[in-house]
């Protein structure tokens, strides 16, 4: 979507998602948020502190001016980092799934997908771009080191060719959070035809690959006679957690997936019965009790559903006062996400319940006709039975 497309708020100007605290919106590619995490000004940092010995040889006598040109490297190398995310925002775009944000933070560069792939090449496509566009950066930065003099812009030019190769090649590791562990999601998807066993047994690359980041330190020390530093334990640790962290929740988010299918609206709906606004909440109950009906709906002078009674509402309204009330008045305005067709299933119904959160939701044949109600509670409760059998 362009700045012209987006939404208009009252002062005229477009509406923008809000985002975490010390978040920096930088700019949009392609109707995508660049976002900057407030962690990137630590690596800036951490960057410029490492590289300052380096400066300071190839270019002695910068003095405060050497962690300047750290932090200089930093944009850069974040530069291409971002040409990563952007490579996974566009081909996701090519097919037809939304990207909400482009994040550059303390580990590198995210991008927000917030639908799912469709097929194992979609998955596959959409994974492998990002690592091959950092392979490309760094091997033309290679071929640039034979005609770049020497100084500060060969330290640069080097350290753009070893930063992106490493970064392309990390992230094949078979693991997710990682590129990689999707690449690996993709193939085992292609061969069971099981899009959450591909993804549980990519999760579980994404462990072994924790706990061999973990012992790095100590592998290093047994193979290279290097003691680590405290840095290098450091980075261990963290790198370790983002791994198993991201591992873990790509596995919950996998067994929860696989019970979905079962969900199903028409078999929960509850019978409804249609009563006019202005009668009592006793009147409407009494009906409702009559044809056995567990949820109400209200329909204004002319027959339109006009809203949903909210359970919640009417069990709170004392029932001395029930005989007074309107059963209007404990009762939801129907609104665009309340009105469900009554085959609607899976995934799809759990991502427009959250679209649009409530307690109720009208459930309509293709006709128009109301089937019944679905109330929230009793989807949760069948997904619940579903996670114990």
């Amino acid at each position: 979507m362009s700045e012209e497309d987006a939404p208009r708020g009252p002062g005229g100007g477009p509406v923008r998602p809000s985002y975490p605290p010390g978040t920096l919106r930088i700019g949009s590619i392609s109707g995508v948020d660049v976002l900057v995490r407030s962690s990137w000004l630590l690596v800036a940092l951490l960057i410029a502190f490492l590289l300052a010995p380096r400066v300071e040889v190839v270019h002695p006598g910068l003095g405060a001016l050497k962690y300047v040109a750290g932090v200089a490297f930093a944009v850069l190398l974040y530069l291409s980092v971002l040409l990563h995310e952007i490579a996974h925002a566009l081909m996701a775009q090519r097919y037809g799934l939304g990207v909400r944000s482009i994040s550059l933070h303390f580990l590198g560069g995210a991008t927000e997908i917030d639908s799912e792939t469709r097929t194992p090449g979609q998955e596959f496509k959409v994974a492998v771009v990002g690592p091959l566009t950092s392979i490309v950066i760094g091997l033309l930065a290679l071929a640039l080191l034979t005609v770049t003099p020497d100084g500060l812009l060969l330290l640069a030019v080097q350290g753009l060719a070893g930063a992106n190769l490493i970064v392309g090649v990390l992230n094949l590791v078979p693991g997710l959070p990682l590129d990689g562990g999707r690449v690996l999601k993709s193939l085992v998807w292609r061969i069971t035809n099981n899009v959450h066993r591909g993804t549980i047994v990519a999760a579980w690359g994404g462990r072994v690959a924790a706990v061999v980041v973990l012992c790095w330190p100590l592998l290093a020390r047994t193979l290279t006679d290097n003691d680590p530093d405290l840095y290098d334990y450091l980075m261990a640790v963290i790198i370790a957690s983002f791994l198993w962290t991201g591992a873990t929740a790509s596995m919950v988010s996998a067994r929860v997936r696989r019970r979905l299918p079962a969900l199903k609206a028409r078999p929960l709906a509850r019978r409804v019965v249609a009563v006019p606004g202005e009668i009592p909440i006793t009147e409407a109950v009494r009906r409702a009790q009559e044809v056995g009906a567990g949820a109400i709906v209200v329909h204004a002078g002319d027959d339109r559903l006009s809203g949903v009674v909210n359970e919640s509402a009417l069990l709170a309204t004392p029932e001395e006062r029930r005989a007074w009330v309107p059963v209007s008045s404990v009762s939801r305005t129907i609104e665009d996400g309340l009105v469900l067709g009554v085959d609607i299933a899976g995934e799809d119904l759990i991502k427009a319940m959250s679209n649009t959160p409530a307690e109720e939701y009208v459930l309509v044949e293709t006709d128009g006709t109301i089937f019944g109600v679905l109330a929230t509670i009793d989807v949760d409760r069948a997904f619940e039975e579903g996670a114990h059998t």
